[in-house]
């Protein structure tokens, strides 16, 4: 018998791209960003015990968290493994050249194939749900995003969203507001349907500069193969990303 090397343990989540510097992996929908009051797992926490058991770290895990995503949101999320590569990402996040390209399966189909919403969010912490208004009212914050009408099929529109700004729930409450919420989506008025659903919103494409190289990094995730991301083509999800190009590409 010879002396086989250990093989390393596989990704706790699926990687999207590593180096000495980044971690890009899929985050599954349901899981949190960060810790919370909850104490319910979250991707910070799992990737730091990822990190030391795929590389047998002795020692305490760094994890820079510097982009969130809503709870109920998958898809491409980044991380930095050093706090240097931490601070210049957040530096590229705060400058808005940290890029993300989203998709989202809504009910119906806006008026316009293509343009820009406008909104203010005032945000409900208590029942955690933000209120849409035209104007500025008190502790509101305002509310920018780009989208565009990818494909449409049975009633049902994939769209492709960038945001200018980054305001909590704010595509789900943008979109609703324009009579098109996402689907399963029922805080924001979907319609109901059996069982617990994951809301049609996904994180399909992050670029940014390396924050060591400098050069242009395109991190691409493509939505699963459920309802309703299977009612469209993998082809429709890849041409979002002409449509709605990010920066650098």
């Amino acid at each position: 018998m010879g002396n086989d090397p250990i093989a390393a343990p596989a990704p706790l989540l699926p990687v999207l791209y590593e180096d000495n510097h980044l971690l890009a992996v899929i985050k599954p929908p349901g899981m949190l960003s960060q810790a919370d009051e909850t104490g319910e797992m979250d991707m910070v926490t799992l990737l730091k015990d990822d990190l030391k058991a795929r590389y047998q770290k002795p020692g305490n895990v760094y994890v820079g968290l510097v982009h969130r995503l809503d709870r109920p949101v998958g898809g491409a999320m980044l991380f930095a493994k050093t706090s240097k590569a931490a601070s210049r990402l957040s530096e590229s996040v705060r400058s808005r050249s940290f890029d993300k390209l989203y998709v989202a399966v809504v009910h119906g189909s806006p008026a316009a194939a293509a343009g820009r919403l406008r909104h203010f969010l005032r945000k409900d912490a208590g029942r955690n749900i933000v209120t849409v208004h035209q104007k500025q009212v008190p502790d509101a914050k305002e509310a920018i995003l780009n989208y565009a009408v990818v494909a449409k099929q049975g009633g049902l529109s994939l769209i492709a969203v960038k945001l200018l700004t980054g305001r909590s729930h704010q595509i789900r409450a943008q979109m609703a507001e324009i009579g098109c919420p996402l689907v399963y989506d029922r805080k924001y008025g979907a319609p109901a349907v059996q069982g617990e659903q994951d809301i049609a919103l996904w994180s399909t494409s992050i670029g940014v500069a390396h924050p060591v190289t400098k050069e242009w990094l395109t991190i691409h995730a493509l939505p699963p193969k459920t309802e309703p991301w299977s009612r469209f083509r993998d082809d429709d999800f890849i041409r979002a990303r002409s449509i709605l190009p990010l920066e650098g590409m």
